[in-house]
Parts: structure tokens; sequence; C-alpha cells
């Protein structure tokens, strides 16, 4: 499946869900592992702002790639960001959307150019 890169470097990325195990079967309490690795995943919750425009997105992160330091409603760095489209069939209906997924996430600092006046 198509992986596409997210360029962040003129977002701002603040860090709205600090980071969780990812449940891979909700029933069996399954935590989600990496398919190469085997490292368990994580989830955080972000709101990323760019052109005028937010969204409130999940990404997945491995949990070596979960630095400390990392503060609700801080401004945060995700490395290696990738958006891949899905699509699946659960219970008849057909359901599609984009998954997010970064190496790392990282306190990051507040662009000076974002939001200053003189």
């Amino acid at each position: 499946m198509r992986v596409i890169r997210v360029e962040t470097s003129t977002a701002t990325i603040l860090l709205t869900e600090a980071p969780e195990l990812k449940v891979r079967d909700r029933q069996s309490g399954e935590i989600a592992k990496d398919a190469v690795s085997g490292e368990a995943l994580m989830t955080i919750g972000v709101v990323y702002i760019e052109d005028g425009e937010s969204s409130l997105i999940k990404v997945t992160v491995p949990e070596s790639g979960v630095t400390e330091g990392l503060t609700l409603g801080a401004p945060v760095s995700l490395v290696g960001l990738v958006a891949r489209p899905w699509e699946s069939v659960f219970n008849g209906q057909q359901r599609h959307g984009i998954a997010f997924r970064a190496a790392a996430v990282a306190p990051a600092t507040f662009s000076t150019a974002v939001g200053t006046s003189a």
C-alpha cells in the first residue's frame, strides 16, 4: 500500500493526548506490535496546524520513539511522519481512512514566525 511522506517543517503540532499503548484487539486486550521489529506501538493525539487550518489526528509511534518530557498542550516534533490510506470491511460495511505513523515524537518549540507581532 502507498505511503505518503508528510512535510511538517511549516506546521505547528501540539500534543493533545498523552502516549498510550495501542490495543490491537479490544476484546482480548492484545497490544499492537510493529510487524518488522515486534516492538510495542503507542498512539498519541495531536492537533496539526498549517496554513490557518487544523486537524486532530492520532499518530502511531514505536514505544522506543516516545521521548521523555512530552507535555499536553505543548508543541511536538513528529520525526518521519507518513500517512497511509486504508480500507476494510467490518460487519458488511466498507470503511476507509488515513493512518498516520511517525518514527518518533519529541518536544519541540513554537516557531518564531507563527503568532508573532511587532
